[in-house]
């Protein structure tokens, strides 16, 4: 079983990558901005895989390829329904 996080900064990933996800997918991220972080965590956590996605189309796909990226997602539900949730942990919660 691996553990995915999606997260929408470099913070984020850094943080799910330090709490032990196997996983982080670094979502809507512009291309330079995603090899930035894409180094930055795997030079601070070489274990975890790194995803790419939102806005990644077969256009514009070369764009976010880099050597610290592993997995490239590209939407294949555009046009189609889709349910989309999340789950959200809140400290101290009961």
């Amino acid at each position: 079983t691996k553990i995915e996080v999606e997260a929408g900064t470099l913070e984020e990933g850094l943080e799910a990558a330090a709490a032990g996800a196997d996983i982080v997918m670094l979502d809507n991220f512009e291309p330079a901005a995603l090899k930035v972080a894409a180094a930055q965590l795997k030079r601070a956590h070489p274990h975890v895989l790194i995803e790419a996605s939102g806005g990644i189309t077969v256009e514009n796909l070369t764009e976010f390829a880099s050597a610290d990226v592993d997995i490239i997602s590209k939407s294949y539900h555009q046009g189609y329904d889709v349910l989309d949730f999340s789950l959200k942990i809140m400290p101290g919660a009961k």
